[in-house]
């Protein structure tokens, strides 16, 4: 393919996998969030798999979409993050910790079934078995890089809070106060250290999913 096919071909196996895979990460938290005694996202709306109840305009549309016709070799994107009041919580501290590892959890989980459909998907007639193919093995990929990404321990992501609830006060208090600057701290960091040699995500993110990826593709018997 190329031209305009290839580019529709690249954007159909590719949005709809990281659409659901952010989608289905933050419907997570907030389903977790309930059943751990906080209804906030319950209420909002923010406990379900409509995409369009998550969608953050910059973080699902406009940078996945520039990353993907770009050809970059990473795909990246973030949705609006739900609303949880750990104060509503049952046991706060601990169930932060489990509404947290919920958004991971799911990818993990998401990783999984779409290793294992690749089983059915090699069934299917021509055009079918490609574009159903090349779904599931972006499905994968996106998820696991999703979910290792997340557990860096930096709030406001999923692996900073979790530090947060499992360490003690000394440490989770400072921690926790970066959570405002997080997001910035981030960003910063990953177009900042390779533009001076110091471009530790690969060793940070690669390494670990590489290794996930192994483990998925032999748990759903595709080694």
């Amino acid at each position: 393919m190329n031209g305009l096919d290839g580019i529709l071909h690249a954007v159909s196996v590719w949005a709809l996998p990281l659409l659901l895979a952010i989608t289905l990460h933050e419907a997570a938290h907030g389903f977790v969030a309930w059943l751990l005694g906080d209804d906030t996202a319950l209420r909002l709306g923010r406990v379900s798999a409509n995409p369009l109840r998550h969608v953050d305009p910059v973080g699902t549309v406009v940078l996945p979409g520039v990353l993907l016709l770009t050809g970059s070799p990473m795909m990246f994107g973030w949705a609006k993050p739900v609303p949880v009041d750990f104060g509503r919580l049952r046991r706060p501290r601990r169930d932060m910790v489990l509404v947290a590892l919920a958004g991971p959890g799911t990818n993990l989980v998401l990783a999984l079934i779409s290793a294992a459909l690749i089983h059915v998907a090699v069934m299917l007639p021509g055009d079918m078995q490609e574009f159903a193919g090349d779904n599931l093995i972006n499905s994968m990929r996106i998820n696991l890089v999703l979910a290792v990404f997340n557990m860096l321990p930096l709030p406001p992501l999923d692996g900073g809070r979790v530090a947060v609830g499992l360490l003690p006060d000394a440490l989770a208090r400072p921690l926790a106060q970066l959570e405002r600057f997080g997001m910035m701290i981030l960003l910063g960091a990953l177009m900042l250290l390779p533009m001076i040699g110091l471009d530790v995500f690969p060793w940070l993110i690669g390494r670990p999913v590489y290794h996930l990826t192994t483990l998925v593709l032999m748990v759903a018997g595709l080694t």
